[in-house]
């Protein structure tokens, strides 16, 4: 079996809901890191490319359905090259490189540029087709921005809660108290800030055509605990008893806008790239567990992975975990028994931002780049997504 390598990551800064990236078409954002992603690679022939697959959430809208190709096509690549589009919400890019990393282990492809994208500001309203003409009643705009829209009425309604409702049912469930949540997203901005600070994402982000953005607009600078814990909860009120709210503005993920790509390939891509290989995709592993308790699948999700890897958390000196939630980034942690200055030491979602389909290549890039910089061997990226379910990747810093 062939071995599949990360090249290289790179990503848009991610904007905020209605921010400096609101103007921009998703499939114009997604076009944008293809070519980043074609500049970066001094020895390419775009002509060997074998496939592009892109993430996207929500294709309802200008993504135009199959937003790879639509991105390859406005990048200027081949028509020849084919482009999908995987939608598994949250996790779709993510799932998008291991996609590709078994065609690149099966010997089906030897250079994949996988990614995804998501404009949350832009995500339209939809409007369902009436089951005869001439309705009597009113129609209801439903939003595709995130969430359940259009629900079967055969769905339990259990499993049909809001994001944050089904956070606040994970959170009692695991214990997760408000001050922990707060604490952990302040420790996000802190770190991200850190992180833009002192160049660690120079290399990982590019200028975006069109927009006036230096880095992540989600990003407060200076946030504390005592300011996050001035803020109101979203879902619940708050009052005395374990029931009360606890998820707020402040330690849950913003709505983003924003695209990711990178490059994945067999060890014959080195040479076709220009570009000596970042890592070794090592393990995978996908899980699913009640809609309610989505928040929770990256647990299983990352145990499989590891033990496909062939090792253990022991082993691991780098994680990359996507920050839906601070309280179910902190059962994950929680259920690991890791030592949490592993996670996320560059910033995580709560901070960054969380563009649904561009947030599985967000984390394995950054992944990828941490593992470079600090030289540690072994590094698992995780992300949890709706309905239930969780991804994660295993990688191997093989320069370690």
């Amino acid at each position: 079996m062939n071995q599949a390598y990360i090249y290289d990551a790179v990503r848009t800064p991610f904007g905020r809901f209605g921010g400096a990236l609101a103007g921009i078409r998703p499939d114009d954002l997604a076009a944008q890191v293809i070519q980043a992603s074609v500049s970066r690679a001094p020895e390419l022939d775009p002509g060997r490319i074998d496939e592009v697959i892109l993430g996207n959430a929500n294709g309802a809208g200008e993504e135009n359905r199959n937003v790879a190709r639509m991105a390859t096509l406005l990048a200027g690549l081949p028509v020849s090259i084919p482009g999908t589009t995987v939608n598994r919400l949250c996790g779709s890019s993510l799932d998008a490189a291991m996609i590709a990393s078994r065609q690149i282990n099966t010997g089906e492809a030897d250079l994949m540029l996988v990614g995804g994208v998501e404009s949350m500001s832009r995500a339209p309203w939809v409007l369902p087709k009436n089951e005869k003409p001439f309705p009597a009643g009113d129609q209801t705009l439903a939003s595709t921005t995130l969430g359940w829209r259009l629900v079967n009425p055969n769905m339990p309604r259990e499993w049909t809660v809001s994001l944050g409702e089904a956070t606040e049912q994970l959170r009692e469930k695991y214990g997760i108290t408000r001050e922990r949540q707060d604490e952990f997203a302040a420790k996000s901005h802190e770190a991200a800030a850190r992180a833009w600070d002192e160049g660690r994402y120079a290399n990982l982000t590019i200028a975006v055509d069109g927009a006036d953005l230096a880095r992540d607009e989600s990003i407060r600078a200076g946030s504390t605990v005592e300011k996050l814990a001035t803020l109101k909860t979203v879902f619940r009120p708050v009052s005395d008893s374990p029931a009360g709210g606890t998820v707020t503005a402040g330690n849950a993920s913003p709505l983003n806008d924003g695209a990711s790509a990178a490059w994945l390939g067999s060890e014959a891509a080195a040479g076709m790239l220009g570009l000596a290989p970042l890592a070794r995709i090592a393990g995978r592993g996908a899980a699913a567990n009640e809609p309610q308790f989505f928040g929770y699948a990256p647990v299983e999700a990352a145990n499989t992975a590891l033990k496909r890897a062939g090792i253990s958390w022991g082993d691991v000196g780098a994680v990359e975990l996507n920050e839906a939630f601070a309280a179910q980034s902190l059962a994950c942690l929680d259920a690991w028994d890791i030592d949490p200055d592993i996670v996320n030491a560059w910033g995580g979602a709560v901070s960054i931002g969380h563009p649904l389909g561009a947030s599985g290549t967000r984390i394995l890039g950054t992944l990828a780049r941490r593992l470079e910089a600090t030289g540690e061997r072994w590094g698992v990226a995780a992300i949890c997504i709706g309905v239930g379910q969780g991804l994660a990747v295993v990688l191997e810093n093989i320069n370690a």
